[in-house]
Order: C-alpha cells, then sequence, then structure tokens
C-alpha cells in the first residue's frame, strides 16, 4: 500500500507492505460527538454557572475584586471562532460584570511558563480580535514572565520538598481563574487542572522539580498516565499555591477533540473537577484498538508543529517528538520496537525560537556525555545563563531550562525501542549524532530493520498525520 507521511512542509510517499495497520486520531476511530456550535455558549455558561465544589464567579467576585483570567499559549486549544477560549472567556467577563466587577481590575494572562512568549499576532489567533482589541491598548493582557522578580512570589515548597515560585499577579488577585484544555499530554496524562498552574506561571525551578530524569525516565511515565509522579507533583504544587494564596483557582476546562473542539465543559474546583472532566477525555484519549502488539511504527514528522518552526529539524527537538511518540504508544509497541521516521534533519536548530540549543548540542559530544540523562547536571548552568534569559524575556525565545525538559523526554525513545531509523535527512549527521540510523527512503529502512531486528513478517503500524492532528493514547483492544 502507498501512503502518504509529513514531511518538512508537505508530504512524502511510501510503499508499504499490504499487511499494514494505518491509524489516523479521529478517522480510525471516531471522536466522541462534539458539542455543536449553536451550543458551545449554552454548554460552556451552564458549566460556569454550575461550578464543581466551589460558589461559582457571581459570589466570589463583586464591585473592587482584582481578577485575573489565565489563558494557555498558542500551543494548545485551538483558535477556530468558537474555541473554548475565545467563548469562555468573553462568558466568564460577562458574568464578573454583572456583579460590578469593572474592566479596569481585569488582567489576562498568557500562561507561556518557560515557552517563548506570545507574540501579538499569537494572542490575537488565541483570543480573537475582539477581546484583544478590548484589553490590549490598556495592557490589560500580559505574558508570564518567569524570570520577573518585580512579579514572582517565592512560597516555599511543597511536602514533597518541590519549590513553588508563581506569579505575583495572580498569586495577589481575589478572584483566580485557569481556562484550561483537557487533552491528552504526554507529560502527566491530560493539559488543564493544575497542570496548568503547575508550569504555566511558575518559574523554572518549580519545573525543574518535575520535567527531569529521576521523574520522567521512572516506569510510572512511559505509558502515559494519570498516576505518576509527574501528575502527582503538578496537583501538589497546585495546592499549595492555592494555600499560600487563601483562596482556590476557578477552573474552566473543556475536553477537546482531535480538531480542537469541545467534547464537554466542566468548571470549578481542580482537585474535584479533574477526575470527573477525564472521565469524557478518557473515551477520546486512551483508545482501544490494537489487536496486536507492534514490531514497527511508521510515521513522518514536519518542520513546523507544536512548539514552533524548526522542531522537526534540529536534533535535540525532534528527539522529543519521537519520545512523546513512544509515551503515546507504548501499550501497543512490542519489546523490541523499531521506529522509522521520515524528517528534513537539515540541522535548523531555528536560534531565533531555541539560541541555546545548538551550545548544548555541541556539548552533548564531548566530555563524558554518552546518554542525554548526562547533560542534565548543566541544567542550571544553562538555566541561569543571563544572555539566553535575556532572549527568553524580550525576544520570544523559550526559557533555556525547557530544553532540559526536552533532553529528559528525548531519552524515552531510545529507552524503549531496539533501534530509531530517520530517512529522508538532508544532514544525517545530526541524526547519527543522536543515536539515530539514517536511510534514504522508508523503503530502505524498512527492508534493513527486517533483516536485522523483526524478521520479514513484522506487524507495522503507520500513522500518518502524527504531529498536526491531536493525538491520542493507543492501547491494547482489550
Amino acid at each position: 500500500m502507498r501512503l502518504d507521511f509529513e514531511y518538512g512542509q508537505g508530504t512524502v510517499s511510501a510503499e508499504l507492505p499490504d499487511w499494514t495497520d494505518v491509524f489516523i486520531p479521529g478517522v480510525t476511530v471516531p471522536d466522541p460527538p462534539c458539542i455543536s456550535e449553536d451550543r458551545i455558549e449554552e454548554e460552556t455558561l451552564k458549566s460556569i454557572r454550575n461550578p464543581i465544589g466551589m460558589p461559582p464567579l457571581t459570589e466570589l467576585a463583586k464591585k473592587g475584586s482584582k481578577v485575573v483570567i489565565v489563558f494557555p499559549d498558542r500551543v494548545k486549544g485551538g483558535e477556530q471562532p468558537k474555541s473554548h477560549r475565545k467563548v469562555s472567556i468573553r462568558l466568564i467577563l460577562n458574568e464578573l460584570y454583572s456583579v460590578g466587577v469593572e474592566k479596569k481590575d481585569i488582567l489576562l494572562i498568557c500562561s507561556n511558563g518557560l515557552h517563548r512568549k506570545n507574540t501579538e499576532k499569537e494572542i490575537r489567533g488565541v483570543l480573537g480580535n475582539e477581546l484583544y482589541d478590548e484589553f490590549a491598548p490598556s495592557h490589560q493582557i500580559i505574558n508570564h514572565d518567569s524570570e520577573d522578580w518585580d512579579h514572582l512570589v517565592d512560597l516555599g515548597t511543597t511536602e514533597a520538598g518541590d519549590p513553588v515560585i508563581m506569579n505575583r499577579y495572580v498569586y495577589e488577585a481575589d478572584v483566580a481563574i485557569l481556562i484550561g484544555h483537557v487533552q491528552g499530554n504526554p507529560y502527566g496524562g491530560y493539559s488543564g487542572g493544575y497542570k496548568h498552574c503547575a508550569t504555566g506561571i511558575t518559574h523554572w525551578r518549580s519545573i525543574a522539580s518535575h520535567h527531569v530524569p529521576a521523574v520522567m525516565h521512572r516506569s510510572d511515565f512511559t505509558p502515559v498516565s494519570g498516576k505518576s509522579l509527574m501528575r502527582t507533583k503538578f496537583n501538589e504544587i497546585g495546592m499549595h499555591m492555592e494555600k499560600c494564596m487563601g483562596k482556590k483557582f476557578f477552573c474552566c476546562d473543556a475536553v477537546l477533540d482531535s480538531k480542537s473542539r469541545q467534547i464537554s465543559v466542566y468548571s470549578g474546583y481542580a482537585k474535584e473537577m479533574m477526575p470527573i472532566s477525564w472521565i469524557d477525555a478518557d473515551k477520546r484519549t486512551y483508545v482501544h484498538w490494537a489487536e496486536k502488539k507492534y514490531d514497527i511504527l511508521v510515521f513522518g514528522m514536519p518542520q513546523f508543529f507544536h512548539y514552533g518552526d524548526g522542531m522537526g529539524t534540529n536534533p535535540i527537538m525532534l528527539m522529543q517528538a519521537l519520545s512523546a511518540q513512544v509515551v503515546r504508544l507504548k501499550r501497543v509497541m512490542s519489546d523490541r520496537c523499531v521506529i522509522i521516521c521520515q524528517s528534513l534533519c537539515n540541522g535548523f536548530f531555528n536560534e531565533s525560537l531555541w539560541p541555546y540549543l545548538p551550545q548544548m548540542f555541541e556539548m552533548f559530544k564531548h566530555d563524558e556525555m554518552n546518554i542525554l540523562p548526562d547533560m542534565n547536571r548543566l541544567g542550571e548552568y544553562f538555566a541561569t545563563n543571563e544572555e539566553y534569559i535575556r532572549r527568553y524575556r524580550y525576544t520570544n525565545s523559550f526559557h533555556p531550562f525547557h530544553g532540559f525538559s526536552m533532553i529528559s523526554s528525548a531519552h524515552i525513545a531510545e529507552m524503549n525501542t531496539a533501534a530509531i531509523y530517520i530517512t529522508g535527512a538532508k544532514e544525517p549527521g545530526y541524526a547519527r549524532a543522536m543515536g539515530l540510523k539514517t536511510r534514504a527512503t522508508i523503503e530502505e529502512a524498512l527492508a534493513d530493520a527486517m533483516k536485522k531486528y523483526t524478521g520479514d513478517k513484522p506487524n507495522i503500524l503507520a500513522l500518518p498525520l502524527t504531529f498536526k492532528t491531536a493525538s491520542v493514547h493507543l492501547c491494547m483492544k482489550d
């Protein structure tokens, strides 16, 4: 059979054996029904007015209340006219205004965490022109700045000893609202809930308590679940914030489908609301489909996805993307599974987004750095580099410690596969430096894998549209 796989700015075709199975999220197994567009506002408002485990906003807020609305950056959630952020924020504003809250007392914060600060164009895409033009001229839309110590507050540590440093605007607000998305995430099960505040409005030292090998290389991290140590740490950090603030976050989370459309909406106290929202999310995310374990996975990698342009071409981000798939697919992988991935792998690091990655890559090749976790001892060196911090704060670059969360993830693919082939690489030496095999085509890699690892009749799973469609966590049918 002939299939098209993501590659660079487009696709590439490959001929695979007729016995190959194919899985496309939302197509092979349809998502649960989403809320029709004409009912999205009604259902979202119903959720906001009937929160789980806490009073509604009209009881929490009053005239004179200072309110922050925290929303995720462009990496998550969709930008369609009826996207969750656009719908829920407008409805929440109406609820606040109805009890006398004044516009001047409301601040919208993009929870970019260690991600790069979003540009005006990107925030317009997330919020829509109407909301942006209403709040931006008066400087009431900001990005979180995890290095702005004038607007951070150190809350000590959780009982487990994890540092909690959070956004001061959120800490000091009378009402703190989190707009989230319950969408399958390789980092701890689901976005939204306490994951939102534990990663989006904190400092690198807080994130270094969970986005590190000691947490991410445990057996409870791969395959992904909502019961990992990482998830426990998210919850502990979020609840520690609430304890120190003296108030609960008011969460408004939407369960999303493969096209970022709302399946359901839940609001309220994260501790009680998250488990309920996950019931719906599990139906879409943990897909019980496979009838056999797969010896070979085949997919393609575009140049631009998720974190930005160049993610599919620079070697460290490429490895992270491979590992994210392993975390999602581990339940259906055989013990000696082989990955074949089509990628330009042309050495385009995109230093405007990741100025520190070329240096990390060079250092990985020296000084007894045999596996990626060996790099972790350099985390603080990079995280405190003043020039990289300035780039994060003022040029829309990722924070340098973000590279270490990528490195921690990136090793997972090597831990869980017999071999990884990169095909179609323009500069294959970058792939080989990461311990990957290279071949010119998917067909050549498949022939080599069958000869050396799997035998001549392996179970093959092809995954077109792997990276530009909201992924699922594949499970065995039983």
